[in-house]
């Protein structure tokens, strides 16, 4: 083993960037081709370095470099990929390595994202496109190993000590280690999604409801379906179609097939005279007898991903313009929406093999830690080109991703831990979706509904099971009552992402990036508005509860629960139907709520916009009145965000902010204001009207 040299640089407001060894390596950044949102960065301002550079060392060893980055005792740590089971990883061993998640937070995930969050407020990122082995705090080094305790006798021993170190296991001859200053978890997280290019911002229609058909579903069998979902008074702004619209998948054509779809861009057009787009299935995976293969020629692999299907080089721009040109002709031009990017992360065995070899001469392993990021990248440019937002699902990712418009989806049917991805997927730069599929009960159907439209992708996939919304009769109207909510917080949602694009602020996220969040309680709020303290010996990080947008704190009830603790952040929080004060943090409460209904919680002085219920998100140039709840004691101001929905003008100021704000005046009296922050007058957004939801205390 050999020391390496780590050069450092600043690279912007409160990023370092340091390297070590030969350049080379393929690096994640690279493959996405963002360029850091650099506004975003100059306004999150100056930090100070959050580590000691010259305690952070690199070693080279056979074929890989080794890094350790120091570590306290008491540091808690959050990332290192899309997790499923728990959010801290200190003391853990993970090898991120993109994979379909296969029941074990290992590292071997839909998003082995390299990058982790200290609760000291810093994150750590390595942008390596290979299989990366962290050692996160649970190793040691002979000359500095923890005190030895006997098992026997010593009440302090444990089967695992904290260590003083991060160690990081990088295949190659160099490394590149970027350092994110907080000061808070929060701050950290959005420095990493600003370096990154900042977060997407759908169109509009992409926050409505969606729903898949089966797989082998005709035009006729889908318009019957969208007519359906109208006379039954069902929100539905999107259809997703599955493998059967190709003339072949599994591996796919990427071309209609004219028996099930005769006419595309009439039907198309059809859905779009209803209002709803159309979303396609695909995987990269090229029939080679198809005219796509023929076209690609030598722009493949050496061997052939699931099914037989020849792997497109994706990395090579001859191999995305191919591409690109067919889906402009066989789907953008009919007026196809986006796509599901589906089995771009899969199993060993559906996948090439890690020694596969490419026409870029990047391996088979190499490829595999990028594909999900090219193939967003590619079918994100085919819409950027004719100044166009898309928004789809993908089923693999990686940093450099964030501003890609795809939410990240699985398999796996753990409905607690969807609710823990939705979590975990906040702190490395992806989104996620807990969507529903089929349930064994109509209590399950309905929770799981109502977890899915308080999500980035509200969504019913109905590819395999048929199912639909009303499948339960017994739940169908509390399952419409989820939906159309989804659809009411509609204005909420969009502004909470215009926020994630300019600042990187995850619109849904985890409670321990919220300002005062601890891991140790003093004290809690009852349940009414007597605040009696009691000792909590413990908060921890909240697996089962998260933050949606600026102010609302989502409570997912479980199969079988009528109620369920809720750990609070700082100061008051208001139930979001009623008004009425739950409790006072920090510390736990317990919620309790009917099957019609999911606890939602606001925080003292939210603001939150919400427009009637309607069963679409609004058409380009329809005018809609908004009513503006405020909640709690405190004073409390947001931002309305509003462009055109559709196009990519808001990236050239072609937007609108509005600043909301409600004022308590001495005697107590309430009063709310419109302030123009910035842009014309709103796009979308009529009458403004208040509603105070809780009367002086």
């Amino acid at each position: 083993m050999a020391a390496m040299a780590l050069t450092w640089q600043k690279v912007a407001p409160g990023v370092w960037r340091g390297r070590a060894g030969q350049d080379g390596q393929p690096q994640l950044l690279a493959a996405a081709g963002v360029a850091p949102r650099s506004e975003g960065l100059a306004q999150l301002g100056e930090a100070e370095c959050p580590l000691e550079r010259e305690r952070i060392l690199a070693e080279a060893q056979a074929e890989r470099c080794l890094l350790s980055v120091p570590l306290e005792p008491d540091e808690v740590l959050y990332g290192l990929g899309l997790n499923f089971k728990a959010l801290e990883v200190q003391q853990s061993v993970r090898h991120l390595q993109v994979d379909h998640f296969g029941g074990q937070d290992n590292g071997r995930t839909h998003a082995p994202v390299p990058f982790y969050v200290s609760s000291r407020g810093y994150g750590v990122f390595v942008n390596a496109a290979r299989y990366l082995s962290v050692y996160a705090g649970g190793v040691h080094r002979r000359e500095a190993h923890p005190p030895v305790l006997d098992r026997a006798t010593d009440t302090g021993w444990k089967a695992v000590q904290p260590g003083q170190v991060v160690e990081i296991a990088v295949p190659g001859t160099g490394v590149e280690l970027l350092l994110f200053a907080g000061p808070s978890l929060l701050q950290a997280v959005r420095r990493f999604n600003l370096f990154c290019g900042g977060g997407c911002l759908p169109p509009r229609w992409g926050l409505g409801f969606w729903h898949r058909v089966p797989l082998a579903f005709t035009a006729e069998q889908t318009e019957h379906l969208a007519a359906e979902f109208a006379a039954r008074d069902y929100p539905l702004d999107v259809i997703g179609l599955e493998p059967g619209w190709h003339t072949t998948c599994y591996p796919s054509t990427f071309a209609w097939h004219h028996g099930r779809f005769p006419d595309p861009a009439a039907f198309i057009a059809r859905l779009l005279d209803r209002g709803i787009r159309v979303n396609l299935w695909e995987h990269p995976y090229v029939a080679p007898d198809c005219a796509l293969a023929r076209e690609l020629a030598d722009g493949c692999g050496t061997h052939t991903g699931s099914w037989g299907g020849w792997v497109p080089d994706l990395s090579l721009p001859a191999v995305r313009e191919t591409i690109l040109r067919q889906h402009e002709q066989e789907h953008r031009r009919h007026g196809v929406a986006g796509y599901k990017l589906d089995e771009c992360d899969g199993f060993d065995p559906w996948l090439w093999p890690d020694h596969a070899q490419f026409p870029s001469g990047l391996s088979g392993e190499e490829l595999r830690q990028i594909y999900g990021v090219l193939f967003q990248r590619l079918t994100t440019e085919l819409y950027q080109r004719h100044n166009q937002r898309t928004y789809g699902l993908v089923r693999a990712s990686n940093a450099g991703a964030v501003s890609f418009p795809y939410v990240l989806y699985s398999d796996c049917y753990s409905h607690r831990d969807f609710i823990t991805a939705l979590c975990s997927s906040s702190f490395c730069g992806v989104l996620w979706t807990p969507e529903a599929r089929a349930a064994r009960t109509a209590e399950e159907w309905v929770r799981r509904i109502q977890t899915t439209c308080l999500s980035p992708l509200a969504m019913v996939n109905a590819w395999a099971d048929g199912t639909m919304p009303w499948s339960f009769p017994e739940v169908a109207d509390a399952v419409r009552d989820a939906m159309v909510l989804r659809q009411r917080l509609l204005p909420y949602l969009y502004s909470a992402f215009a926020q994630y694009q300019a600042d990187g602020t995850p619109p849904f996220r985890a409670m321990v990036l919220e300002e005062g969040w601890t891991t140790t309680a003093t004290a809690t709020g009852a349940l009414d508005s007597e605040r009696n303290p009691y000792a909590l010996p413990e908060l921890m990080a909240a697996r089962d509860q998260y933050m949606m947008g600026p102010c609302l704190l989502v409570a997912p009830l479980f199969e079988g629960e009528t109620e369920r603790r809720v750990l609070l952040p700082p100061g008051a929080w208001y139930d979001f139907r009623s008004g009425a004060l739950v409790g006072c943090g920090p510390g736990q409460v317990t919620v309790r709520a009917d099957l019609a209904t999911i606890p939602i919680l606001v925080r003292d002085g939210g603001i939150v916009p919400l427009q009637a219920a309607r069963r679409q998100s609004p058409a380009a140039g329809e005018r809609v009145d908004l009513e503006i709840r405020h909640y709690g004691q405190a004073d409390g101001s947001t931002v309305l965000y509003d462009d055109d929905g559709l196009s990519l003008d808001c990236e050239r100021g072609e937007s609108c902010r509005l600043r909301l704000t409600a004022t308590r005046s001495p005697a107590g009296t309430l009063t709310g204001q419109v302030d123009a922050v910035s842009g014309r007058a709103p796009f979308t957004y009529a009458a403004l009207t208040w509603r105070f939801m809780s009367p002086p205390a």
